[in-house]
């Protein structure tokens, strides 16, 4: 079977979770046995796997023969406090999304949430395919820690807090800073930037906050993806404040990382971590969760037991075998 896997991002801005899902997907796919793996390609395929919406996808989705499947990143949602002036062309956004992903032969939503909001947008057969991945990459000695923690000058017996993604008001980036300037007594570093450069929501704002960061926050700009482990290996916590999410990577890799979770208490975690997590449902319990966090050891070990439970269910190991099902099926339909 030929897969070809579509995703602008392999010839665009690549810093960011949609990114990271296609490159795993083709990972765990290339391990497979009688799966040819092509990327972008236009060589025949028997499926097409589409990991985004834009111009070069749509095509690719019209044009070329094979199944087509669509992973659903994505809602209208998901550009406000992400992409400049969205909450005014959302409803274009709106048609462009729907026009889309109802051309799919099989249209894959990577959370119950995104599944909701598609059938709202009136797509119906809409199936749940979390985003995964190879989880054994994050795995992280004790012995790795520690010399992480010594290349960067980590003072022994302080709390190390990681966030990771873009920076913008959706991911309340603004929040972080005031952690750091309220925590002081901790280190934050914050793995990300601004891919989309003017395009970025509230571009000044974010620019004026990286122009004025706490002296215990490290905000390392865009990396490139080989080298974000080593902040999963310094931190002894992880935190992404976002008021909308849908099934971030970046969660992911933090719980294979066996890294306590904190996390906003939003709907969107509702089938996925809500009940494996510690979740604030105010700016005002962040910091706090962070200090019972640092100061109290068992609460500590609970978290971390309950990221393994997220790092065995999402791990790809497992599910490419639900995912290589669906594309035999289709392939055998015809």
């Amino acid at each position: 079977m030929r897969v070809n896997i579509i995703s602008e991002s392999e010839f665009t801005v690549q810093w960011h979770g949609v990114h990271t899902a296609f490159l795993e997907l083709v990972k765990a796919l290339e391990k497979q046995e009688n799966i040819t793996v092509q990327k972008n390609s236009d060589d025949p395929a028997d499926i097409l796997h589409f990991h985004t919406v834009g111009f070069y996808a749509v095509w690719k989705l019209l044009f070329s023969r094979g199944k087509k499947v669509i992973t659903a990143h994505i809602v209208p949602e998901s550009f406000i406090g992400s992409i400049k002036g969205a909450e005014h062309w959302k409803w274009l956004a709106t048609i462009w999304l729907k026009f889309f992903y109802s051309r799919a032969d099989l249209l894959l939503a990577c959370s119950a949430s995104v599944q909701r909001t598609l059938n709202n947008m009136g797509i119906p057969n809409v199936e749940v395919f979390y985003n995964t991945i190879d989880m054994s990459e994050y795995r992280i000695s004790r012995e790795e820690k520690m010399k992480t923690r010594e290349k960067f000058h980590i003072p022994e017996g302080t709390f190390v807090v990681l966030g990771n993604g873009q920076i913008q008001p959706r991911k309340r980036f603004d929040l972080f800073v005031k952690l750091a300037h309220d925590l002081p007594e901790m280190q934050f570093f914050w793995v990300g930037g601004i891919p989309f450069k003017n395009l970025g929501a509230e571009y000044g704002v974010m620019q004026d906050l990286l122009s004025h960061l706490p002296s215990n926050l490290t905000v390392t700009g865009i990396i490139p993806l080989s080298e974000v482990r080593q902040y999963y290996a310094l931190s002894d916590a992880f935190c992404l404040l976002s008021t909308q999410e849908n099934h971030p990577i970046a969660v992911l890799e933090a719980a294979w990382s066996d890294l306590p979770i904190l996390l906003r208490d939003i709907p969107e975690y509702d089938d996925t971590f809500r009940g494996s997590v510690a979740m604030g449902k105010t700016d005002d319990e962040f910091p706090w969760i962070l200090m019972k966090m640092a100061h109290d050891s068992e609460y500590r070990e609970t978290l971390r037991a309950w990221s393994r439970r997220i790092a065995k269910r999402f791990d790809s190991t497992e599910s490419i075998k639900y995912l290589l099902l669906k594309y035999l099926h289709l392939v055998e339909e015809g």
